[in-house]
């Protein structure tokens, strides 16, 4: 696929902390060269580090290995194109298929050839820097930083403290077994413990590929990827900066969708997932999306979800004008939501569950215009999520107990 599009195609490889990333990795490197492409490897590096990468070093693929959020044992593969955006889903169906296929190998005079970058790190650094005011500076803020012991484990603390900080490190020491294990945006309760204990302004959780964030205040209040774009968006606009709308998903909090109509923002959902988030940015010509769980996108900032380029972004806001997360975040008054999963053998239809579609009828109808219920089929597991919004949390939790008792009985 790389051949039809140039003649020596360069592959950037990076991967996260997980133990299984080098056997991964040499795998790649052995298919890539032997298909005559050459390989760039860039060593552990966040995610979107690596999209970056692709971009400025003009390579023609980037490969990040990586499950995420995900613990150990699991792992994966994304793919950037050479614009250091996620490639469409239709292509990573294709080279899926093209794995049935008989390999196409090259002769010895042919093989790629296999460098490795060993400033990668550092060029990150600096770009992340760069997505902020040349001015802005973290002097005389004290900020704990949680990596999950994942990718950005020895990068995240240097760009916090290469810009003035008292960097406070927390999850930054990978044993290949402990990525995303009780730390890290997957587990934010050790990060506002820290901050509280020591007295620090900020609190900032990264994933294992340090392409979602969350953060916490001096209180040790967490703040989630739905209030996170809001404070982007609303910053922006006192920039006095044109912004036509934003994006969300399916589970994006009703309150951050009424605080945009506020703004005049527009406000758009997808389904859930980075990806679907950034195609409607695309196709609209829109710049800032996001979902709960950290997941944001700045697109005059960069390609893909950034985690240390989000969180570089808020903390300007709060510098720029003193105000505090909270302060902020005073228009979003988050709706209670409860969330339940319940288990459906892969035979059962939860689409045709004439109970199920009758409980939903009530229970919208006993929400009005006061909350919200979704339904929805994991794409992973045989498992229905079911969540319910209202303005009450005890209302919310027993409407979304009445919904999954229906799914099961019906």
């Amino acid at each position: 696929m790389l051949h039809r599009s140039e003649e020596r195609p360069t592959v950037l490889i990076g991967k996260d902390t997980r133990i299984s990333g080098h056997m991964l990795e040499s795998a790649l490197v052995s298919g890539f060269n032997s298909a005559g492409v050459n390989v760039m490897l860039v060593g552990t590096l966040p995610t979107p580090g690596v999209a970056y990468l692709t971009r400025a070093l003009r390579a023609s693929l980037g490969v990040v290995i990586s499950a995420s959020h995900n613990t150990f044992e699991d792992n994966g593969i994304k793919f950037f194109s050479a614009k250091g955006t996620k490639l469409p889903y239709v292509w990573e169906v294709a080279v899926e298929q093209m794995l049935l296929d008989e390999p196409h190998w090259v002769s010895a005079i042919a093989l790629g050839k296999t460098q490795v970058l060993d400033d990668a790190a550092g060029r990150y650094i600096e770009f992340c820097k760069s997505t902020c005011d040349h001015a802005f500076t973290l002097r005389g803020l004290k900020i704990v930083v949680d990596a999950g012991h994942g990718a950005a484990y020895q990068i995240a603390p240097m760009v916090f403290h290469e810009l003035g900080a008292e960097v406070v490190a927390i999850g930054c020491a990978p044993d290949g077994l402990n990525i995303n294990q009780g730390a890290g945006a997957a587990h934010p309760e050790l990060l506002a413990t820290t901050v509280s204990g020591c007295g620090a302004d900020f609190g900032i959780a990264l994933d294992g590929d340090a392409d979602r964030l969350l953060v916490v205040d001096a209180a040790g209040r967490l703040y989630n990827g739905d209030e996170l774009l809001y404070l982007v968006v609303a910053d922006r606009l006192e920039h006095d900066e044109s912004i036509a709308g934003a994006v969300g998903t399916l589970m994006t909090n009703m309150a951050v969708e009424q605080a945009f109509g506020l703004l005049d923002v527009d406000f758009m959902r997808t389904k859930v997932g980075d990806r679907y988030v950034l195609e409607e940015l695309s196709r609209r010509g829109w710049t800032f999306g996001g979902e709960g769980s950290g997941h944001l996108l700045i697109l005059d900032r960069h390609s893909t979800g950034d985690g240390l380029v989000n969180a570089l972004q808020i903390l300007q806001a709060c510098v720029r004008t003193g105000r505090t997360l909270s302060q902020w975040l005073l228009p979003v008054q988050l709706y209670p939501q409860a969330l339940l999963n319940v288990h459906l053998p892969p035979e059962r239809d939860w689409r045709s569950n004439a109970l199920l579609a009758r409980v939903q009828a009530q229970v919208e109808a006993e929400l009005g215009s006061t909350g919200r219920v979704l339904v929805r089929h994991s794409g992973t597991e045989p498992m229905l999520h079911v969540m319910v919004e209202a303005q009450d949390g005890d209302q919310a939790s027993r409407c979304a107990e009445r919904l999954v008792s229906a799914a099961r009985d019906g």
